[in-house]
């Protein structure tokens, strides 16, 4: 029975920080690197905990940006990201004065006492998917993210919600849950979002869908069948209200189809081990927290999350 008394936070921290580099003006510490993702990422904790005082807080981790079992099904998966490839490991395009803050950003967390958790050859996703799972009907659970692919885990019955930044940020989201994605996009569940995002691509991430599958035919395709299986099992059997350009689409889309959900659906079973994701009641490290505040000029984000956790 889920424990209304709790809940648990899951931050897409990627997604966050990114989000806080490219709308929060640089600032430089007194160590001369950049602060700005660091500054806003604090910012967006202390916001967050303030509103939902989660008893359970986690900071997910892309271990893998572009993980090989998703990069084998469809090659095109995040191509467009890649900036090169060094000593054999592909490497992601990110802007210099973001990439110093990253290990600030790791810093922060562990001073904070901040679970961050990932899984080696896994994307943050795949962490909140597993997650997701491993507490779903125990806690009420928000995920809060710029990515519509975790529109999948929406679930009304077990109280699991995205908080979409992308449009308001952390300080006004859109809320999803099951009636939004009917609002929206006209599907009723974050299963048939997943199937919907596979019939429609995605250019972002470089999913191409079924050429000539737009998003609402892909969601009047999924709600009319059930699911993308009951689609193609209804396409197999030559089901006559298939028919004509729609039919050879889908038919033409049979292997991409085949290999889409593996990339599109988020791992539910990633190895994440044992973690304790209790909110911090106390700071972790406060000999890393002064040498941080002081190297990088960060005394008034750490006064304000320190608060909002409610540290001592």
């Amino acid at each position: 029975m889920t424990d209304t008394t709790g809940r648990l936070l899951l931050l897409d921290t990627a997604s966050l920080y990114f989000r806080a580099f490219f709308g929060v003006p640089e600032v430089i510490g007194p160590s001369g690197v950049p602060t700005n993702a660091v500054r806003g990422l604090i910012d967006m904790i202390a916001t967050l905990v303030e509103r939902s005082r989660p008893s359970h807080l986690a900071a997910c981790w892309d271990n893998d940006w572009r993980p090989a079992f998703r990069v084998e099904a469809i090659p095109t998966y995040k191509t467009h990201r890649v900036a090169g490839t060094v000593d054999g490991v592909v490497e992601e395009q990110v802007p210099d004065a973001l990439a110093v803050q990253v290990p600030i950003i790791v810093d922060v967390l562990t001073a904070l006492g901040v679970a961050r958790v990932g899984v080696d050859g896994h994307e943050a996703d795949d962490v909140i998917g597993t997650l997701v799972t491993l507490y779903r009907g125990r806690l009420p659970i928000d995920i809060v993210t710029g990515d519509r692919d975790l529109f999948q885990l929406v679930d009304d019955g077990n109280g699991i919600r995205v908080l979409y930044t992308a449009r308001g940020g952390v300080r006004n989201p859109d809320v999803v849950d099951e009636a939004f994605l009917l609002d929206k996009y006209g599907i009723p569940s974050g299963a048939a979002y997943a199937d919907m995002a596979v019939l429609r691509g995605d250019s972002s991430d470089g999913l191409p869908g079924v050429a000539g599958i737009g998003e609402k035919t892909a969601a009047k395709l999924i709600t009319t069948y059930g699911s993308l299986e009951a689609l193609r099992a209804a396409i197999d059997a030559g089901d006559p209200a298939i028919k004509g350009a729609q039919r050879a689409r889908l038919e033409a889309g049979a292997d991409y189809l085949d290999a889409a959900p593996r990339v599109v659906e988020v791992v539910r079973d990633a190895p994440v081990g044992e973690v304790d994701l209790s909110a911090p009641t106390r700071v972790a490290d406060p000999a890393l927290m002064s040498r941080l505040a002081v190297e990088h000029g960060l005394t008034n984000p750490f006064d304000r999350v320190v608060s909002a956790l409610g540290l001592g």
